[in-house]
């Protein structure tokens, strides 16, 4: 192991210990600041030094990245990546300014996930079993399918949290979920009366897919752990098989669970529990009620309105 690898080592086991960072967000810091190294020797300096990187370097490197055709949301990933790693620097007394930090952010376009509207997700998770399907393990896939996609949409959790769960985490008898979010921070999440029932029929269907030690709730084909891909496929199979004509992702049933919460009446400061958010500002921006929406709110509750 070079200097190099080394210190990006030190760094990421640094952001587990102390920031509580998850495994997926070491590994996407990891991959990015190995590519910032790598323009950076084009440049003829180094992660190694951190103190001969300048503000022109990380200017430079986000000029390079927009000529890759980077998004802006990845190029603001990468550059927060390069402020966690040279504030860290600055913590271990190597450098005295953070670099990346005197960088902005390219300017980002306002886009917001799919929500569904409830006719589609009732479609989504309504579908009933085709009388076709005689094979066990095709069952037992569709039971999965649908519990994951009842936490995601009727919890509101995120894939990644969806993905984390144990049995163990699943309390039946009081119907909550005990879901570890972002930094490790750890909350209950409520099952409504459609999830409590699809997770009864898939934890009976579980213990012919799952390995034997395999702690997680939903497991793969293999019996091992399902991974973030096969979770986006299961989405898009579900999608096809209620006849949307157009396919989501497992963010969006996060994304229209919150929306159709704010549109029956819940509170912004509701929902950011539900949601595990720590701030409010996060929960506004998942959570925009359409425009439409509020129209037919106004027409209905207006008085000087015309009413039909």
């Amino acid at each position: 192991m070079n200097d190099c690898e080394r210190s990006i080592d030190n760094f990421l086991t640094w952001m587990a210990v102390q920031k509580g960072a998850s495994e997926a967000t070491k590994k996407a810091y990891g991959s990015d600041l190995r590519q910032l190294n790598g323009f950076l020797r084009e440049q003829r300096v180094s992660l190694e030094a951190p103190e001969t990187v300048t503000r022109r370097h990380m200017q430079a490197y986000l000029a390079w990245l927009f000529q890759q055709g980077d998004a802006k949301s990845s190029m603001s990933r990468k550059l927060a990546a390069a402020r966690s790693f040279f504030r860290y620097q600055q913590r271990q007394g190597r450098i005295s300014d953070n670099v990346a930090a005197q960088v902005r952010n390219p300017r980002q376009e306002k886009r917001h996930p799919r929500a569904l509207n409830v006719d589609e997700a009732f479609a989504l998770l309504d579908t009933p079993c085709s009388p076709g399907i005689q094979i066990p393990e095709e069952m037992r896939r569709l039971r999965r399918d649908l519990a994951l996609a009842e936490l995601l949409y009727g919890s509101g959790l995120r894939i990644s949290e969806a993905l984390g769960l144990n049995v163990e985490d699943v309390q039946m008898t009081c119907r909550v979920l005990r879901v570890f979010g972002k930094g490790s921070r750890e909350r209950l999440a409520p099952l409504s009366d459609t999830s409590f029932e699809s997770l009864v029929a898939w934890l009976e269907e579980r213990p012919f897919m799952a390995s034997p030690e395999e702690k997680a709730l939903f497991v793969g084909m293999r019996g091992a752990r399902l991974n973030r891909r096969e979770a986006e496929r299961i989405i898009e199979r579900l999608c096809r098989r209620a006849g949307l004509d157009f396919i989501v992702s497992p963010h969006s049933l996060r994304h229209s669970f919150a929306t159709h919460l704010l549109m029956a009446g819940a509170d912004l400061r509701s929902v950011q529990e539900l949601l595990g958010h720590k701030r409010l500002t996060t929960t506004q921006r998942y959570t925009q009620v359409s425009l439409e929406h509020l129209v037919d709110v106004y027409d209905k509750a207006h008085p000087r309105t015309a009413k039909t």
